[in-house]
């Protein structure tokens, strides 16, 4: 609803007139149970005391909250008739006096999207969840505030649950008298506050710490998730990673956590991947593993418990004051997320994960037409809810990494430091940090953010390499471009590695130039002299954000002994730089494909394996000329098939090419040694196909025809849980029908009635890519229905359905032109719904050139 959104000036305005003092929240969740009554939607009973201060007397201003109905409003002792104060969103607040006490009495909705108080009825058992999801703005759906995060205050919660249920909130809690009642937080903003609520698996554990001052400090940590997932939950792995992030944030930080306990819950249906709610985490529930997972899971895992605590600091002790600085929090524990993995975990080598996955997230951001620099204008709520995004995340890590390697890792700490002490509990801008990290780091921040942060666009650094007659590098350059939207040059601090073949075959760095580039051209003079090199790598150790250009001698090398790299972070990022080459047309997707068929099978990180998966599915979907994706497809199937086979049996990488085969399996043949790997009349020696690799190998099945209703329903019948269910719907969605493509379209553009896990889960199923012919007709009606359903229904949902069913498989200029002829006619829609399809039809775009360039590389 568009009187749901808040603006930039609207909460400046507010934040300069009120400051508030307390608030006490009183939940009544009892309704969680029974039947629903009436034919509104379930809800709560809410009543919320706020106490703020208001600089000018007699001023009108407003509170917010999102209501099917409120009750009662009294300011200051004064019964105010709802039907006048309050418009759905809003509350009119007038007269305001120097002290104020506003109490409201609402009836709250439950949430069926995630946002809000979201509940979750457990197929399996019967048994209700309940958890709160509040960023950037849905507290108010929860009880009365003032939802902007500069205004905050101390939080008194206090629930009354059904009999048998237990409550988390924010602060430690205990149960009196049938009431929960939870200890009052420090400072924090409304976005962060939390309620968890059921008969939630709850495992305990602690950490102690001895300070420097000789304080010691006790912090109760607590893991919970479903019933249903309790035999599956590895609370033991959470709690570790948990207190090796504790010691190493408390090592580097000199600041002890200021939030009393740790809990962390695992929840279902959940639209993130997780939410840095001071004292109360939540995460999705994916993140136990029901089945067998690679390493990577386990890494990725422990990057996101770690990225969350990291914001402990960064974000909810010192918080942004309006979105515009959203990276100074999210930038920040996205760095700080892989630094502490790398520093303080098992898993050593997460920079090779942040290059090959999280900087593919950002590279691909920072080219579509919505870039936006890091530090971003950010007018309303809609604009907040978009910038959680590549740019806000990967790319402002990305650049915080380039500014440990510009003032020093300790200069940069230091700075941190001294940032958390004199901003606790408050709220800044990006001046606030470039001030503290001059102080510590002695160079110009100014020059340094406005190139880094205030601009848009990614960089490419290309070598150029002249010999001397006697073979030997006489000059070695790099040399910078930028797109002609963003031409910003900007300084980058890099490493240039000269790599050649060894005897015994490999690829190895023979000499390291760590350098300023700075320009359009930069000689690297430390390099004058050396012995040629095979390949020129311009951002060796990934120290900068760029697109890695390689020269024609690389290239040619790459193409022949991409392979035998042997150093593993070099080795993925010269695959994600060939990436960005496809991507950008610069490389045909039939050579990444033929690439990936040879050189992925040696690859030993399992991360960048599975990433590898993913770019050469996307090559063949996105940027394969169509007359060749048939082909393509029986070879990358082959190709996986090979690999399943050969590899080492009940290894992570077997598991890894047994499910890339699922995706790439089309032909009779691959789809029979599916099912029969299904029915177990044939196996392959050390491949457990458990739970979720069935329903891995039943979508495709699905997709192709082989596997119908009933054979999906008696998957279900194996696998009846809340897992299962979302597995079976995206199956059922996958089938091809043109009946089955009507309904699942219909439940979700022309109902409400799905949760947003079975609405992502039929989005994903509808959208087969062996069935662009049946789902064409759907292209016209997409851009027909959309204004609607953004109008209609949830921002979350809106997005998901915007983003997962734009036309992207009808790769054509036809599809092209009707985005641009939708774009034309709605330039008064809602910016946010604009720039969603503006990203779509960029991306369709690059398809395009994509497939133009692999047709002329065939012809």
């Amino acid at each position: 609803m568009p009187g749901e959104n808040l603006s930039r000036d609207e909460a400046r305005e507010r934040a300069a007139l009120l400051s508030v003092d307390g608030y006490e929240v009183s939940l009544d969740l009892r309704s969680a149970l029974g039947e629903q009554e009436g034919d509104g939607p379930r809800t709560f009973r809410s009543v919320s005391v706020v106490r703020f201060r208001c600089n000018e007397p007699g001023a009108s201003s407003f509170a917010d909250l999102v209501a099917p109905q409120v009750t009662a409003v009294s300011l200051n002792g004064k019964d105010l008739d709802p039907s006048e104060v309050f418009d759905g969103s809003r509350i009119l607040l007038e007269d305001l006096a120097a002290e104020n006490e506003l109490v409201v009495d609402a009836q709250c909705a439950y949430s069926r999207t995630g946002e809000g108080l979201h509940r979750f009825v457990d197929p399996e058992d019967g048994e209700v969840y309940l958890y709160t999801q509040y960023e950037p703005a849905d507290s108010r759906r929860v009880f009365a505030n003032f939802e902007q995060p500069d205004l905050k205050a101390p939080f008194r919660f206090e629930a009354r649950a059904p009999e048998g249920w237990t409550v988390w909130s924010n602060g430690a809690g205990r149960i009196a008298d049938g009431v929960w009642r939870f200890a009052e937080t420090k400072p924090i903003s409304t976005y962060i506050t939390c309620v968890v609520a059921g008969p939630y698996h709850y495992v305990t554990d602690s950490y102690e710490r001895v300070l420097a001052d000789g304080t010691r400090l006790e912090i109760p940590l607590g893991a919970m998730c479903r019933k249903g997932l309790a035999p599956y939950f590895d609370a033991d792995d959470v709690f570790l990673v948990t207190k090796q992030g504790l010691d190493f944030f408390h090592d580097h930080f000199d600041y002890p956590y200021p939030f009393g306990k740790y809990d962390q819950a695992f929840v279902p249906e959940y639209n993130l991947g997780a939410m840095e709610n001071p004292g109360l985490v939540t995460f999705r529930e994916e993140y136990i593993f029901r089945g067998k997972v690679t390493q990577a899971s386990y890494e990725a895992r422990a990057n996101v418990i770690l990225h969350e605590m990291a914001h402990m600091w960064f974000g909810d002790l010192v918080t942004m004051e309006w979105w515009d600085d959203l990276w100074l929090k999210e930038s920040f524990a996205d760095f700080m997320g892989s630094f502490s993995l790398v520093g303080a975990t098992r898993f050593t080598d997460g920079w090779i994960t942040f290059a090959n996955r999280r900087k593919a997230w950002a590279y691909r951001a920072d080219q579509l037409p919505s870039t936006h620099p890091v530090t971003a204008d950010i007018r309303d709520l809609q604009d907040a809810k978009l910038n959680f995004d590549g740019i806000t995340y990967a790319k402002g890590a990305s650049v915080l990494k380039q500014l440990v390697a510009y003032v020093g890792q300790d200069a940069f700490l230091e700075g941190a430091r001294r940032y958390f002490k004199r901003h606790a509990y408050g709220n800044t801008r990006l001046g606030d940090l470039l001030s503290v990290l001059e102080e510590t780091g002695g160079r110009d921040m100014a020059g340094w953010a406005r190139s880094w942060l205030q601009t848009a666009g990614v960089n490419s650094l290309t070598p150029q390499v002249l010999l001397d007659a006697e073979g030997r590098v006489a000059e070695l350059a790099v040399v910078q471009e930028a797109p002609e939207t963003h031409p910003e040059l900007r300084p980058h601090r890099v490493a240039v590695g000269l790599y050649r073949r060894t005897t015994g075959g490999t690829l190895e760095r023979y000499a390291r130039a760590e350098t300023d580039v700075e320009g359009a051209r930069t000689v690297v003079a430390e390099l004058a002299g050396a012995e040629a090199p095979d390949l020129v790598l311009v951002n060796d150790d990934d120290l900068t954000y760029c697109k890695v250009r390689f020269d024609e001698t690389s290239l040619a090398t790459l193409r022949a002994h991409l392979g035998d790299i042997t150093d593993p972070l070099a080795r993925a990022l010269c695959w994600s730089a060939l990436w960005n080459l496809t991507r950008d047309a610069l490389l045909p997707a039939r050579d990444f494909v033929d690439l990936v068929l040879r050189f992925a099978g040696r690859e030993s990180d399992i991360g960048v394996l599975q990433m590898l998966h993913a770019w050469a599915d996307s090559a063949l979907v996105h940027y394969a000329a169509p007359a060749w994706r048939r082909t393509g497809g029986q070879l990358l199937a082959e190709g996986a098939l090979r690999e399943l086979r050969q590899a080492a049996p009940g290894s992570e990488h077997q598991l890894a090419w047994a499910r890339f085969f699922a995706t790439t399996a089309s032909d009779r043949a691959d789809l029979a040694l599916l099912r029969a790997l299904l029915d177990d009349t044939e196996k392959i020696d050390g491949l457990e196909v458990d739970q979720e690799l069935r329903w891995a190998f039943l979508e495709p099945l699905a997709a192709h025809g082989v596997a119908d209703e009933q054979v999906l329903a008696a998957e279900l019948a194996r696998d009846d849980t809340a897992s299962g269910k979302r597995h079976q719907v995206r199956c059922l969605a996958a089938r091809p029908s043109a009946a089955v493509k009507a309904q699942a379209w219909a439940q979700v553009v022309e109902s409400d009635a799905l949760s947003n896990a079975l609405t992502e889960a039929t989005i994903a199923g509808f959208t087969q890519p062996s069935q662009r012919e049946l789902i064409a007709p759907y292209a016209e009606r997409y851009f027909t229905a959309i204004e609607r359903v953004w109008a209609e229904r949830s921002i979350q949902i809106g997005m998901d359905v915007v983003r997962g069913l734009f036309p992207a498989l009808q790769d054509s200029p036809e599809t092209l032109a009707a985005a641009d002829a939708w774009l034309a006619a709605h330039e008064q829609a809602a910016p946010a719904l604009r720039r969603l399809v503006l990203e779509a039809r960029d991306d369709l775009a690059r398809a395009l050139r994509g497939q133009a360039c692999d047709a002329e590389a065939g012809a």
